[in-house]
């Protein structure tokens, strides 16, 4: 099986120049924890909602931060032609409960979740969970 076929494709995204208060509401509004930042049509980071707590509100300074000062750069992804088992087995050594979805051009068309494997491909699941999710 392909990550095509079970990723989602409605992926939400951010603007590197948008503002961390922008991002955080989307983020509310959206019920999730990260955003690919999008820079016209390509993937140049990713944000959590720990890179705006650890890299701006911890240092008293979300007001005046944009996406571009907090957001991870080295973005992790896979293509939509990977073989699922593979891509579970990446995001376990990576630690990673997420990852963005690219097509042949490096275009952005979806994102991937601990929560795609579980409910698509269980043994693929299992074996993320394992590296994703385990006690500290």
């Amino acid at each position: 099986m392909i990550i095509e076929s079970i990723m989602s494709r409605d992926v939400h995204t951010v603007r590197p120049d948008q503002t961390l208060r922008e991002a955080a509401e989307a983020m509310r509004t959206l019920n999730i924890g990260s955003l690919p930042v999008r820079d016209n049509d390509r993937l140049v980071g990713m944000l959590t909602d720990r890179d705006i707590v650890v890299r701006a509100v911890a240092e008293g300074d979300i007001d005046t931060r944009t996406v571009r000062d907090v957001m991870s750069p080295a973005v992790k992804y896979c293509y939509a032609s990977d073989d699922v088992q593979d891509i579970a087995r990446n995001m376990a050594s990576l630690e990673v409960r997420r990852l963005p979805v690219l097509d042949g051009d490096k275009r952005l068309v979806g994102i991937v979740s601990l929560a795609n494997m579980v409910h698509s491909e269980p043994s693929a699941g299992a074996v993320m969970a394992q590296g994703v999710a385990t006690p500290h």
